[in-house]
């Protein structure tokens, strides 16, 4: 696993800019952004810097109050969010998702799937049915499904980044399913970006390397691991969750507006 969403640490506090100083081709004015996964880590660093750039963002995870504490940051920035919390490896939990958006008006133009799971690691061999029903569930079925329904409600078209990751290039040990997951959203974004373009959708996938969460806290917290890892990043250092939002900015705004089906590596080099 060399990304790591699900960590505490975040980006530094960022104050949203007055309207007038927002460069056109970031501005997300006027946009309500769905974003899963946002309670902490890359997810969190991404709903604030989609909110420093005028987005409305729907903060989304499985629990409440984790993502009201993210909205209460934002606030205190200066920026407009709310919480809705939803598991997205269950189907059920993403209807009433976007239900609950219908019931209060909220067309969501902006999606970015980001919430994932990677409950095991070790051998394929040894990795039992329930670790990869909840792996397939929530890093490919979840991703699916959540943009389908996302698109069904962007008649005026949008646009949605899935969070892959490196190691949906270059499988880690120890860690196949999982990679094969972040394979498989790579596909699921290209393919969903030809579908959707009629629709005048985008759709892009985002692929971290080795970042700074409790996610990777497993490799970053192993001396002899960083070594070797290191080793392979060109930058020689691990990136933090902030680092990564940008990218998602730049596929979500007008500044990419001529771009889709792209997986774009933020890794430091490791696929170089």
């Amino acid at each position: 696993m060399l990304d790591g969403k699900d960590a505490d640490s975040g980006p530094p506090p960022q104050t949203s800019p007055e309207p007038s100083m927002r460069d056109p081709l970031f501005d997300l004015t006027g946009k309500t952004a769905l974003v899963t996964g946002a309670s902490r880590g890359i997810g969190e660093a991404i709903a604030r810097l989609l909110a420093a750039h005028g987005a409305h963002v729907i903060v989304s995870s499985r629990k409440q109050e984790a993502c009201e504490a993210v909205v209460a940051a934002i606030r205190a920035d200066g920026g407009s969010a709310q919480a809705l919390a939803a598991h997205i490896g269950d189907p059920a939990a993403i209807d009433a998702l976007f239900a609950q958006l219908d019931e209060r008006g909220l067309h969501v133009g902006l999606l970015v799937n980001n919430a994932a799971a990677n409950p095991y690691f070790g051998p394929m061999l040894d990795m039992g049915l329930d670790a990869f029903h909840k792996t397939v569930d929530v890093n490919i079925r979840g991703y699916w499904y959540m943009t389908q329904q996302a698109a069904k409600r962007m008649p005026g078209g949008g646009a949605i980044v899935n969070i892959a990751s490196v190691n949906g290039r270059r499988p880690a040990f120890g860690q196949g399913v999982y990679s094969f997951s972040k394979a498989a959203i790579i596909s699921m974004t290209e393919a969903w970006a030809k579908e959707l373009a009629g629709q005048q959708i985008r759709v892009n996938a985002v692929l971290p390397g080795l970042t700074d969460t409790r996610f990777a806290s497993a490799l970053t917290s192993s001396p002899a691991i960083m070594k070797m890892m290191l080793s392979l990043i060109p930058q020689q250092r691990v990136a933090q969750p902030a680092e990564i939002a940008p990218a998602v900015l730049y596929l979500l705004s007008p500044a990419s507006a001529y771009v889709t089906g792209v997986a774009l590596p933020v890794d430091g080099g490791y696929l170089a």
